[in-house]
């Protein structure tokens, strides 16, 4: 039986037959009696429940509520929100649940549930496997006064706590002029809201939240109408933002659209510059570009690596103590100001960043050299991956480049696919290694 869960939370059509109000409310009702029953202080626990801008979202908000108070749980409604936002709150005010309805990226059609455990950190994978256990196991619910209120009278005190904890991390941004793109999704008030409380000119733009068109040709997905805007309105960079808000894509003065490692790289280094401690390690995914780690070397930065998605980033860095972290994607997690990933956070560093050293995004970030990379997704059984034939071609190419550049094979996690991924430094030279092995890979 396939997982219920992915890298990140629960994904799918909107009252289609994988995210349904049922299945909604029944992992509410199995989450919010797990939480109730290990709750220990006064009263009925609290949960914060948050959404993107998606109309489907409403629907699975009220079955969620639903779900949670029909165990004995508070509801703490934020509306729209990032979901980083729900992480915050989840963890400032206690909660032993947050639970972010989003589907981030993905088009309007789909939707998703992200839960967030104590202390606002995404639930490890035992943690999901318990909740599918439960999945219509029976379990108590509660009656009288015992059954949960759910409000949203709280919701400005977590916003105002949650951007004031944003911008406490960074100096004054006057003299910044930045276009933020918010995908019509969960950062279309906030995000314009802070970088202009922080000093900056905004010109905003997909920001009406419009849940019909998140992610439609706009956002951290589509950057190109960004791209377009900051060159003709003169900016000194763009900031694009996925539907939910926890990533952001970074676009230079002259309208060139930056690698995420790009980004990491540039915040790994203005925190070895400052001396911040932990600043000798950077956490990235396999994804993560070679020239990346080349860069990091030459500043003395160790790079340790992942498993792709921002989870197994997050757990590499809580298991050595390593306060940054991230993917190519633009997903950045700073465990010196947050729990989780946060597009606004890594949006504000990269602006205090420019601010501060008085150079250009665009300098900032080209102390990375990116390599070419190509990835060819080859039809094939997963288990390719690891065949000998396969991984004794992975052994010659691999000695070809001669540590100028890497190869890397990854068997999908859901579809019968071996993805190949090469970096060399040329394209052509990266295209046709990749080629070689792609035939390699594939069944005769």
């Amino acid at each position: 039986m396939a997982r219920l869960f992915g890298t990140d939370g629960i994904r799918g059509l909107a009252n289609g037959t994988s995210l349904t109000p049922e299945l909604a409310m029944q992992l509410a009702e199995v989450a919010g009696a797990q939480a109730r029953a290990d709750h220990t202080g006064p009263g009925r626990p609290m949960v914060v429940v948050g959404r993107d801008s998606r109309p489907s979202g409403e629907m699975l908000e009220a079955a969620a509520v639903a779900g949670f108070t029909s165990v004995g749980c508070d509801v703490s409604r934020l509306g729209v929100v990032p979901t980083p936002l729900v992480a915050h709150a989840t963890d400032r005010w206690h909660a032993v649940l947050g639970l972010a309805i989003t589907a981030s990226h993905n088009p309007m059609p789909d939707n998703g549930l992200k839960l967030f455990a104590t202390g606002g950190r995404k639930l490890s994978d035992a943690q999901e496997d318990a909740l599918e256990r439960g999945l219509g196991q029976p379990f108590l619910r509660v009656t009288g006064s015992d059954i949960g209120r759910s409000h949203a009278d709280g919701r400005t005190a977590r916003v105002e706590a949650y951007l004031g904890d944003l911008l406490a991390t960074v100096g004054s941004l006057e003299g910044l002029h930045v276009v933020v793109d918010g995908a019509q999704g969960a950062a279309c008030e906030l995000a314009p809201e802070a970088y202009r409380r922080a000093g900056a000119t905004v010109t905003a733009m997909h920001c009406d939240a419009d849940g019909y068109a998140i992610n439609d040709g706009c956002g951290a997905t589509h950057p190109e109408s960004l791209a377009k805007a900051v060159v003709e309105v003169g900016a000194d960079l763009g900031i694009a933002h996925d539907g939910d808000a926890d990533r952001c894509i970074v676009v230079d003065g002259s309208g060139r659209v930056l690698n995420g490692d790009q980004v990491l790289g540039l915040l790994a280094l203005a925190r070895k510059q400052a001396g911040l401690p932990g600043s000798d390690v950077l956490v990235a995914t396999v994804m993560s570009n070679l020239g990346l780690v080349q860069a990091m070397t030459l500043a003395g930065v160790e790079v340790v690596r992942t498993a792709v998605g921002d989870r197994y980033v997050l757990e590499a860095m809580l298991g050595g103590g390593h306060p940054l972290g991230g993917e190519q994607s633009g997903h950045v997690v700073m465990l010196d100001h947050a729990t989780t990933g946060d597009g606004l956070l890594t949006a504000l560093q990269v602006m205090d960043r420019v601010a501060r050293s008085g150079r250009s995004v665009a300098e900032l970030a080209d102390v990375v050299t990116l390599l070419p990379q190509v990835l060819v997704n080859v039809t094939a059984p997963r288990t390719r991956a690891t065949d000998e034939d396969v991984l004794a071609a992975v052994v010659r190419e691999q000695a070809q480049l001669a540590g100028t550049g890497r190869v890397l094979l990854r068997p999908s996690g859901t579809e019968p696919l071996v993805r190949v991924m090469v970096e060399a430094p040329t394209q052509r030279e990266a295209t046709a290694v990749a080629a070689r092995l792609a035939s390699v890979v594939a069944p005769d």
